[in-house]
């Protein structure tokens, strides 16, 4: 089993940038694949970012390719997200998952203004 504990986030005007952390513990976050997926208000949850284990393979949604890179430090356990050239659509609740297991973080709140 593994914890995946989130940080990063907050409020940043549109064309600005955040990143995202999501630090596991119990496990070690190369045994899995690490996602992102976001929920904004009155919408479902949706995906954003995966990066496969065992490998730098990433893949990204439409929305966010290009802006966004999904990046993993085996050494300090922690995958992150990077985000840049904010939109305001890209405002959600953000969150990590780790698969198998469907292992989930907190969440963290990403508001960005027009």
């Amino acid at each position: 089993q593994v914890q995946l504990v989130q940080s990063g986030g907050g409020l940043v005007e549109a064309g600005g940038s955040l990143r995202l952390s999501c630090a596991a513990s119990g496990r070690t976050i190369g045994t899995y694949n690490m996602g992102w997926f976001r929920q904004a208000p009155g919408k479902e949850r949706e995906f954003v970012a995966r990066i496969v284990r065992g490998t730098t393979n990433t893949y990204y949604a439409d929305s966010v390719k290009g802006r966004f890179t999904i990046s993993r430090d085996n050494a300090k356990n922690t995958v992150y997200l990077q985000m840049n050239s904010l939109k305001p659509e890209d405002t959600a609740v953000y969150y990590c998952v780790a698969d198998p297991g469907n292992y989930w973080g907190q969440g963290t709140q990403v508001t960005v203004s027009s």
